[in-house]
């Protein structure tokens, strides 16, 4: 039988729940249970923290499955037997190290019902946590968001979100705009408290003067778009 891309995932998921390793659902799948919203998708996402990365890998490994590690700093892969097409990837944090995945990210985890599989998935928080430096000219993740926030505004922990992004609170301010642009009759959805602590931040920097090195932020949201700022245009790489 030729091994199709949701026999495997649900191949893969099902070696996963006979181990005790931690782990959630992210990704596509994720996001059609917290918002209903079906699409096709090319992989599926397998959220663990970065020291059971190996322990997945042995496992599959073990079991013949290819594996790899994709990027040491966020991503392992898994692939099917019969076709590299199919693929799990293992997303133990981002890319930037804005976020990883945590102990937290656990205890906050809700039940879902995926592939006909009792599982988990992260908080609608954490899902946006995950999503939230996505603005790629190639990937952007704001239509996810956004659906996120009229979906699940009342169970999204707004002070949490803006604890994690304390240092990063911009791009949250971005795509708080863009759902109030996007959804002018719900723009309530989103606590007034929020908006205002956010417009506050913005209005402090007015009158103040810019960072005397020209630095640029860009390759936190996309690790190619920006990257002629960097190589032809004199501005130093701030994640580096």
């Amino acid at each position: 039988m030729a091994e199709g891309p949701e026999r495997f995932y649900r191949q893969v998921l099902k070696i996963l729940t006979k181990t005790d390793i931690p782990f959630l659902i992210g990704g596509t799948f994720a996001v059609r249970h917290y918002t209903g919203i079906e699409r096709p998708t090319k992989d599926i996402d397998i959220f663990c923290k970065a020291s059971d990365s190996p322990k997945i890998l042995k496992i599959f490994t073990d079991r013949k499955f290819p594996t790899t590690v994709w990027d040491v700093r966020w991503l392992a892969k898994i692939f099917g037997k019969t076709s590299r097409k199919n693929i799990a990837d293992l997303v133990f944090g981002s890319i930037q190290g804005t976020w990883q995945v945590n102990d937290g990210w656990f205890q906050w985890s809700q039940p879902a019902k995926i592939l006909g599989l009792d599982l988990r998935v992260p908080s609608v928080s954490d899902l946006i946590i995950s999503r939230i430096y996505r603005v790629e000219r190639e990937k952007f993740e704001g239509p996810d968001i956004a659906h996120l926030i009229l979906k699940q505004s009342k169970n999204i922990d707004w002070k949490y979100l803006l604890s994690t992004l304390e240092r990063n609170w911009e791009i949250l301010l971005i795509h708080l705009i863009l759902f109030r642009y996007i959804y002018p009759s719900e723009r309530n959805l989103v606590p007034e408290w929020v908006m205002k602590e956010l417009a506050s931040r913005l209005e402090q920097q007015f009158g103040t003067n810019p960072p005397q090195n020209r630095v640029t932020r860009g390759s936190i949201i996309s690790t190619t778009d920006y990257r002629i700022d960097i190589e032809k245009w004199g501005y130093k790489d701030i994640t580096h």
